[in-house]
């Protein structure tokens, strides 16, 4: 596709509705905005090449005027001297650097309207790009923002949270069992000795502990 074409289509395209039809926005505008940047690139270039080939252009009728006043003085000199064929000829070779100089001037002027063309391109090209580039943004924050409730939602609804909730149900079953050992050994039984009370704080506290350090690295992970 040549880059007139190519720089059209740029042009005309809606970006929202290439979006709109991508299976993959994020690779989409990624690939839009590089299509651009490439594009804009060629337009300079070509731009840039239309502008060297006009000044070239106007060196040439320098040269011409240059030439035509040479011959125009050929010409006086001729006249001076008595030879009209002379200054006649010497005017046919002025007019024909005329006539290319007039040539050259139009197709200066050729070059004035692709170059006015191009400056009009560049600038369709340039807002497409911004467009493209704040589209980007907005879809690559939009995307963060969907990892990031993922990633919440599955700390809630994890397999982790799930495991650490039955821990702690096992181990409130061990605290429940082992007050109900406790509770079965008070019924018809003797006063306890202080040693022995003693020693079933000292049990409990060590399944209180237990459980606590568990909560405590569940909260961790999730």
């Amino acid at each position: 596709m040549g880059i007139f074409s190519r720089t059209r289509d740029i042009i005309a395209a809606n970006v929202t509705d290439l979006l709109d039809r991508a299976e993959d926005p994020a690779k989409m505008i990624r690939m839009i905005i590089l299509e651009m940047e490439e594009t804009l690139v060629e337009v300079r270039a070509s731009a840039a090449r239309t502008i060297a080939d006009q000044k070239e252009l106007r060196r040439h009728i320098l040269k011409l005027e240059k030439l035509q006043d040479s011959w125009i003085e050929k010409a006086e000199l001729a006249l001076s001297k008595d030879r009209e064929d002379l200054a006649k000829a010497a005017l046919v070779e002025k007019q024909k650097a005329a006539d290319m100089g007039d040539q050259l001037k139009h197709e200066i002027a050729t070059l004035d309207e692709s170059l006015r063309a191009y400056e009009e391109d560049i600038s369709k090209l340039q807002g497409k790009l911004r467009e493209a580039r704040a589209r980007q943004n907005a879809i690559m924050t939009r995307l963060e923002t969907a990892q990031n409730r993922i990633r919440v939602r599955e700390a809630y609804a994890g397999q982790k949270v799930e495991e650490a909730f039955s821990r702690f149900e096992v181990l409130e079953r061990r605290v429940d069992f082992a007050e109900g050992r406790a509770d079965a050994l008070s019924l018809g039984a003797q006063p306890k000795t202080l040693e022995e009370e003693f020693a079933e704080l000292k049990s409990a506290e060590k399944v209180e502990a237990e459980l606590a350090a568990l909560k405590a690295r569940a909260s961790k992970e999730g």
